[in-house]
């Protein structure tokens, strides 16, 4: 493995990390309420960027994931506060695709605990390409 591959691997583990410390520094209890949040489009009225949450909690955790991942997610959107679905950047490797979604699994059962977890993982052309489910009993994440 040649040093740049190395490099790109350790920054991408750190980035994992941090992630997770992030998430939980910034993590609190707050109670979820329902909103109405439009989804954002073009002029032509096509996509342009997901609705980030359909609650106050999931909006704001939603679009702390975006501004946190550093170039590693291009969008995300949290529904009922137990299923967060990131649409990746095409700088993540398929290789690190797992590893991030470890990550996001760990800051997203840190900011809604006690619940079972799914995040699902999009390519940049919105294919679904990894799916984990997080039994909150087992404390078990499974991939699909």
């Amino acid at each position: 493995m040649s040093l740049f591959h190395k490099g790109r691997k350790f920054l991408t583990t750190l980035m994992a990390v941090l992630l997770i410390v992030t998430a939980t520094a910034c993590g609190g209890t707050t109670q979820a309420t329902k909103t109405n949040v439009p989804s954002i489009t073009s002029s032509q009225g096509s996509y342009a960027q997901l609705e980030r949450g359909n609650t106050a909690v999931g909006q704001e955790f939603g679009n702390w994931v975006v501004q946190t991942a550093s170039g590693l997610v291009n969008d995300a959107y949290i529904r009922d506060n137990d299923k967060l679905g990131v649409v990746i950047t095409p700088q993540v490797k398929p290789t690190e695709v797992k590893t991030l979604t470890r990550s996001l699994m760990q800051g997203f059962q840190h900011n809604f605990p006690n619940r079972d977890l799914k995040v699902l993982v999009y390519a940049p052309d919105k294919q679904l390409i990894l799916t984990a489910n997080y039994n909150n009993q087992s404390h078990q994440i499974q991939y699909q």
